[in-house]
């Protein structure tokens, strides 16, 4: 285990850090030394550099996928930039502006009425972190957050989950585990960034959520126990918009939710992805353009392995 620890602290910096805080559990001043790296070095800088002049990425809001604002943005929140950055800020203005229509208060409610619902999640989730919600800064990203939970509440289905065809498509009555986590993770990262207005009926949309996952056992039929997508089953990073096993099982433990028997299923593939030298690999990649590859297909993934050992570390713990 040392040597996979060892081998982690020997990545970029957005490994490093959250390797000191959920597997070693440094003290919060050493590993937010090591967060401050990602700004100027590694794989956040290489974003960094990619920005325009407007204050985008990739020429668009939304498309081009993977290198535009949003992309750009959420990979920038994953790796872990810190909240404060000013070019990440600029790029969050202009995303929620562009997307959802700036100041005016009636254009905005039209277009959020509008929205992908896996989109307002990733636009929670932006605007939540990059936002500087505890101090309530009364900025254009952060009075847009409370607006975007309250239409993921409003939108969550029977079931538990959510589905982004819902109001475009009359048939849909089951929820998407792509949307339903896209959500998830706007949702908990809301939590995370200081959200008191909503919040506890916040936890009660994930508590039902959750059931809803651990009713499909994170990949499987809840009518027939079959796999409902092998592509679920495969590990990936960035995962982009796209679920999989991995990403189901790194929100439970990100939200510190139960251990319930019928995550069980899952833990055990996941354990089954282990290669010999105790590393996960990135068994596959979303196509579309991106500005650089951070691992390689098919070899030993620091971030497949990080998050791995996070969820076994979560799991364990309910032992």
């Amino acid at each position: 285990m040392q040597a996979i620890i060892d081998w982690l602290l020997e990545g970029d910096p957005a490994i490093r850090w959250q390797t000191q805080r959920d597997l070693l559990d440094a003290s919060p001043r050493r590993w937010r030394a090591e967060q401050s790296r990602t700004a100027t070095s590694g794989w956040c800088a290489q974003y960094l550099a990619k920005q325009d002049h407007s204050g985008g990425w990739g020429g668009g809001l939304y498309s081009p996928k993977w290198t535009s604002a949003t992309y750009t943005l959420l990979e920038l929140h994953h790796l872990g930039l810190p909240r404060d950055n000013a070019a990440a800020r600029r790029g969050v203005s202009l995303l929620i502006a562009g997307m959802l229509g700036g100041d005016d208060e009636a254009a905005f409610a039209r277009a959020l009425k509008r929205e992908d619902l896996c989109i307002v999640g990733m636009e929670l989730e932006l605007a939540a972190y990059f936002g500087q919600m505890p101090r309530r800064s009364n900025s254009t990203i952060d009075r847009r957050v409370d607006p975007l939970v309250g239409r993921l509440l409003e939108t969550q289905m029977p079931d538990g989950g959510w589905n982004c065809r819902l109001g475009r498509d009359k048939h849909v009555v089951h929820s998407s585990l792509h949307t339903t986590l896209n959500v998830l993770e706007g949702l908990r990262t809301a939590v995370e960034c200081g959200l008191r207005r909503q919040r506890a009926e916040v936890e009660a949309a994930e508590a039902r959520a959750r059931e809803f996952l651990l009713a499909h056992r994170f990949y499987r039929s809840h009518r027939t126990g079959e796999i409902i997508n092998p592509v679920f089953t495969r590990l990936s990073y960035p995962h982009r918009w796209h679920y999989d096993v991995l990403r189901g099982l790194d929100y439970f433990q990100r939200a510190d939710a139960e251990r319930d028997p019928r995550a069980q299923d899952a833990i055990t593939l996941l354990e089954s992805k282990r290669l010999a030298d105790g590393t996960w690999p990135v068994q596959q990649r979303h196509s579309g353009l991106r500005y650089f590859d951070m691992e390689k297909i098919g070899k030993p993934s620091r971030w497949n392995t990080l998050r791995a050992l996070r969820v076994l570390r979560w799991w364990g713990r309910g032992a």
